[in-house]
């Protein structure tokens, strides 16, 4: 960890020390204990100021995947701030925002939300289900909102960022620049005072389930009060993040990464080498940046996309290794349909990872973040029906995995 941390200082010191210029279009790699990483834009601005108090490749584009949704926060604030809205006005779900990807709800249908609660479950569970129904409430369809997604974009000065729909799922034109989303974070922070602090809530309960956050930069930063994290195959680990210090409020941005723990001690080390900073007025401001154009680099192809750490709160469900990766996510779905058969309204999320022993290479299924009570039903029932399956602690799923191996 020693190791990691210089040099990652000597990556920033270096930024901090270099003009702030045009960032060309580009990923490149940092130096890890475990090896390379590669890594998208990143930024740090003072959020009163505007001053860029570290750039790398910021008006580069990458894939936004979930911090997509803080535009779509920013116009739900901005719809409840105009009155159009109220924060216990009732939020229903179609059929299309029912059926969307994880994250999501998974609410019985024809439930209701407020939007007091879809505030929360954007900012806490990342919910796809409920940022699409919210598109639909305050645009009318899915590509309605989107639209205004991106005029609102341009008008805030987000010269380089186009959204095609409100949770960040994968779409090659959704795309975004670690500029941009440095203004967005300061619009949200001046613009919605009353609304700001729903980014630093730890947990809401919606449908008797309790749900909490998972942005682990709150707690490992001092003064860190939001933002929000994303991940996509396509887009890697990204993070959209804000932190007061000594009354000085600082937002940054970092993209592309391939493991989260990497991401976010960058983002830690960032912010501290920032802060220390000097300046006088003189720097660049974010607004000043130009952003390059072209299309986001692909950070993690399907095959290669499986994940470094288990990085939730709840238990887990082992319900297998195989030796495909979508034979894997096959067992994933299958196990999910169980516990919707079963009642469950909470699925739990997919986490798959390999193993590799000697020359082999398999992928263990588990169902990840499950309550106890989730995670014991689930596996009853398998075995019941002489299926495998084993209820893991979060502290039994640390590298190199080999207890999931079969």
């Amino acid at each position: 960890m020693r190791r990691l941390r210089s040099s990652l200082a000597a990556v920033l010191a270096l930024s901090l020390a270099l003009p702030v210029l045009p960032a060309a279009a580009q990923m490149s790699a940092i130096q890890t204990p475990t090896g390379p990483l590669v890594a998208g834009p990143s930024i740090v601005v003072d959020a009163q100021t505007g001053e860029v108090l570290h750039q790398r490749d910021a008006g580069a584009p990458f894939y936004p995947a979930s911090v997509t949704k803080l535009m779509t926060l920013y116009l739900l604030f901005e719809d409840l701030k105009a009155g159009r809205i109220g924060l216990q006005d009732k939020i229903g779900f179609s059929d299309y925002a029912y059926n969307q990807q994880p994250s999501k709800l998974v609410l019985p249908r024809g439930y209701e939300i407020t939007a007091e609660q879809a505030i929360l479950a954007l900012i806490l569970r990342s919910a796809n289900d409920v940022a699409v129904a919210v598109g639909e409430r305050l645009g009318g369809s899915e590509s309605a909102f989107a639209q205004r997604m991106t005029s609102t974009a341009r008008r805030l000065g987000m010269t380089g960022s186009v959204f095609k729909n409100p949770s960040g799922w994968k779409d090659p034109e959704q795309m975004t620049t670690a500029r941009d989303m440095a203004l967005l974070a300061i619009a949200l922070v001046r613009d919605f005072p009353q609304y700001y602090t729903y980014f630093s809530a730890h947990d809401v309960v919606i449908n008797n389930v309790r749900i909490g956050h998972s942005v682990k930069f709150l707690d490992m930063y001092p003064g860190a009060d939001g933002l929000k994290t994303g991940f996509l195959c396509s887009s890697g680990f990204n993070l959209v993040a804000s932190a007061v210090r000594d009354g000085r409020r600082l937002v940054g941005v970092v993209a592309g990464f391939r493991r989260a723990d990497l991401r976010d001690e960058y983002a830690v080390r960032m912010f501290d080498e920032a802060l220390q900073a000097r300046t006088g007025g003189n720097r660049p401001k974010v607004w000043q940046l130009d952003n390059t154009g072209g299309m986001p680099t692909t950070v993690l192809t399907d095959g290669s996309c499986v994940p470094a750490r288990y990085d939730y709160p709840g238990e887990g469900a082992w319900v297998g290794t195989f030796p495909t990766l979508p034979a894997a996510r096959q067992a994933h779905q299958a196990a999910q349909t169980a516990l919707a058969k079963a009642g469950r309204t909470w699925l739990g999320r997919e986490w798959i990872v390999d193993i590799v022993v000697g020359k082999q290479r398999k992928f263990a299924t588990v169902i990840a973040d499950l309550g106890a009570a989730e995670a014991g039903q689930l596996c009853a029932l398998y075995q019941s029906g002489k299926q495998f399956c084993q209820v893991v602690q979060p502290q039994q799923l640390v590298r190199p995995f080999n207890n999931l191996w079969r």
